[in-house]
């Protein structure tokens, strides 16, 4: 029995020494296994960035600055609901004069994941002046 890996390589792109991956695989060329993709996203963000994540996050759900957040902190750990992200999202746009589109705040669940889409937008927008 032989298996085929499809590679999708459309909307993939690079830019500087940065890049992102798609993934993708189907039912023809793994029938055992549902349609999925995956995203791998090489853009890592610096230590700064996750910091004023850190420090936003702190603000707006009201948390005390002793308080302990990691990059894998989950907002939905600390409480926060749908409304509490979508407000946090506002103030990292402020902090960071930056557009975060409906879909990419969808995908924000973690302090690094907010620092991450920060860094990639930031390099977006840098790339496009």
């Amino acid at each position: 029995m032989s298996w085929g890996l499809k590679i999708n390589m459309q909307g993939c792109y690079k830019t500087s020494s940065l890049g992102a991956v798609s993934v993708g695989w189907n039912r023809r060329t793994f029938p055992s296994l549902r349609s999925s993709r995956l995203r791998i996203c090489a853009v890592k963000a610096q230590p700064e960035t996750v910091q004023k994540v850190c420090d936003i996050v702190r603000k707006q759900l009201a948390l005390p600055a002793e308080s302990e957040l990691t990059p894998d902190t989950k907002f939905s750990a600390l409480g926060a609901d749908s409304l509490d992200t979508v407000e946090i999202v506002m103030g990292l746009e402020e902090e960071f004069g930056i557009t975060v589109e409906e879909d990419g705040s969808q995908n924000i669940s973690t302090v690094q994941e907010a620092a991450d889409l920060i860094e990639k937008l930031i390099q977006d927008k840098s790339g496009a002046s």
